[in-house]
């Protein structure tokens, strides 16, 4: 069953990690997807590659989300080259972890500009198309750290604790237009970060989520694929832990 067939998705910050997963995930499931990446050409190549499906339209558009013009031309492009687009999944996103007494400004603006604000900036440009279309779903990845804090990373949960509010508001205010807005908080899942801790601290994570091991970046695909699909259409304005009962 494939729950987003002939739908239209831009993803951002498509071309590695949990970003490759959701695109493989959404055009499993159907979907014409539109990515972003931020460099590398060669990885989204990869990404088109790999997920090649007769039928089925995946393009890659290089654009910085913390950029406002920039967040506008991707909407009007994808909007031009796919002819819709019901479905956004902000993804995009750094860490740039230190002790807040280390802290530079610039770390602290870096990750905010880049976490929140890109939220803000590709929100704000497909509520239109969405509200013409009388339908839509946006999805916001946020993060566990956003709910509990971790110390050492305080820009880094201020700004997924900021995407959390803002959807939750973005959700009572465009309830009557049928556009959904949820958060997805992954908790520890495998990633490239993750491969690179060392076994005493990956065992030190590990005692402390009750279902004994990361998540995959497929787990969190496939809870968007949900929110995003029709089997979704009553759920909006929520927080869904993708944490192995770590929050719990």
């Amino acid at each position: 069953m494939k729950l987003l067939q002939d739908k239209v998705a831009l993803i951002t910050g498509g071309s590695r990690g949990i970003g490759a997963a959701l695109v493989a995930r959404f055009v499993e499931h159907g979907a014409h997807v539109a990515f972003t990446y931020r460099s590398s050409a060669a990885e989204a190549e990869k990404v088109i590659a790999e997920n090649a499906v007769s039928g089925i339209t995946i393009k890659a558009y290089q654009s910085d989300a913390s950029n406002f013009q920039a967040a506008e031309t991707l909407v009007n492009q994808v909007l031009e080259d796919f002819g819709k687009l019901d479905i956004l999944v902000n993804n995009a996103g750094i860490t740039q972890d230190t002790l807040l007494l280390r802290m530079t400004e610039e770390q602290w603006d870096k990750v905010i500009e880049t976490n929140l604000k890109s939220v803000f900036n590709l929100c704000k440009q497909v509520l239109k198309p969405m509200m013409k279309a009388k339908n839509g779903a946006i999805i916001n990845m946020g993060s566990i750290v956003g709910v509990t804090g971790n110390a050492g990373q305080a820009n880094y949960a201020a700004s997924k604790a900021g995407i959390i509010g803002f959807t939750k508001s973005l959700a009572k205010e465009m309830g009557t237009r049928n556009i959904r807005c949820n958060t997805v908080a992954p908790g520890f899942i495998e990633t490239d970060m993750t491969d690179e801790l060392d076994e005493k601290t990956r065992e030190a994570y590990l005692a402390n989520i009750p279902l004994k091991r990361f998540g995959k970046s497929s787990e969190v695909a496939d809870v968007c694929v949900f929110l995003a699909s029709d089997m979704g259409a009553y759920i909006s304005g929520q927080t869904i832990s993708v944490c192995g009962a770590l929050t719990t």
